[in-house]
């Protein structure tokens, strides 16, 4: 197949292009070049602002893609270009949108395809949500061939997913647990999540290109590992080779006290803090065989090995760190009062 991929160096997209680019398709990829090492030699390469529309379709082939896939569209306008450029070009434009579009919380838990789509916590997946329906009523009155993909936490090699960190990423979660320090963990830690390792959602993902019943339907790819988030922490630690000290937050505190740009309220009100369990049922049913095989306590393990082999991954982050501090001092001051009384 001929592709192109609008991003393909990211967390999720870099293992589809790896894939796809060892199974012998003709990959193009399309982003600004920050990561061109990293590319497979036999990968083409377009380095543009895809916004800048001219210079993209100067460069791009002539011919018809076999799918365009989407991965750094986050607004209904960016779609709207999209729509523009590749309308007649692409056989299959598949759309990155994202899990946490679900309705928080959900009627059920269980999450399926069907789930409605609502999240007034976090306008990200608000944003989302109306790319979707942008992208649906333009398959449903012009035939435009979209394929949605809802993916969870998905994560690599590069970062330890964590529930509550600063700006900077995971590393001082990381260090703080290797010097003997509570780590912050919202509500009591028995709340359900799922996380996937990039290679397993890649290879889910590459079997719905190209295939027909992946035409106008939207698809969520998860592991079949449901986990606590206390289990994730201990599954952590236990890769650094240390024991936990968990420390339970409430979730809206979490969210009241934390600095903007950590915005707890979308990440952990509108996502992370609500028990939900993936039906990737329609998902295998598309691409038969399907099944992800890395669970987390291996794929954690050789996300620290990488970020402890790589010194340029361990960004301190003193602020978080301080802040961290901070609500636990709170907290036990206000469990001293209590007593007091």
């Amino acid at each position: 197949m001929k592709i192109l991929i609008i991003g393909g160096t990211g967390t999720i997209s870099s293992a589809i292009t790896r894939q796809l680019a060892e199974s012998g398709h003709e990959l193009w990829l399309l982003n600004r070049g920050n990561r061109k090492k990293e590319v497979p030699e036999s990968v083409k390469q377009i380095t543009a602002d895809i916004d800048d529309t001219d210079t993209v379709l100067s460069c791009l082939p002539s011919e018809t893609f076999d799918a365009v896939c989407e991965f750094i569209g986050f607004l209904p306008s960016q779609v709207e270009r999209d729509i523009r450029l590749f309308r007649g070009r692409t056989r299959q434009y598949v759309y990155i949108s994202s899990a946490s579009a679900y309705n928080k919380p959900a009627a059920s838990h269980v999450i399926t395809e069907g789930t409605s789509l609502a999240n007034p916590y976090w306008e990200y997946s608000r944003n989302k949500i109306a790319c979707e329906e942008l992208l649906m009523k333009e398959y449903r009155e012009n035939g435009f061939p979209v394929t949605i993909i809802r993916p969870s936490h998905t994560y690599c090699e590069r970062y330890v997913p964590v529930s509550i960190h600063g700006p900077k990423g995971s590393w001082p979660v990381l260090k703080r647990m290797l010097e003997g320090k509570p780590v912050l963990v919202h509500g009591d830690g028995s709340s359900l999540w799922t996380l996937t390792w990039n290679e397993d959602f890649a290879r889910g993902f590459i079997g719905l290109l190209g295939n027909p019943k992946a035409i106008g339907e939207a698809f969520q790819i998860m592991s079949d590992e449901q986990l606590t988030w206390n289990q994730i922490y201990e599954s952590v630690a236990q890769a650094l080779g240390v024991n936990p000290h968990l420390y339970h937050v409430a979730s809206d505190f979490l969210a009241a006290v934390c600095p903007k740009d950590y915005d707890l309220t979308g990440n952990l009100i509108g996502d992370k803090a609500v028990t939900v369990v993936f039906d990737c049922s329609k998902l295998k049913r598309a691409v038969p065989g399907f099944q992800a095989t890395t669970r987390f306590d291996e794929g954690v393990r050789r996300c620290v090995d990488y970020i402890l082999a790589h010194p340029e991954l361990q960004v301190e982050d003193p602020e978080f760190d301080q802040w961290s501090d901070r609500v636990i001092a709170a907290q036990e001051q206000a469990k001293t009062a209590m007593k007091m009384d």
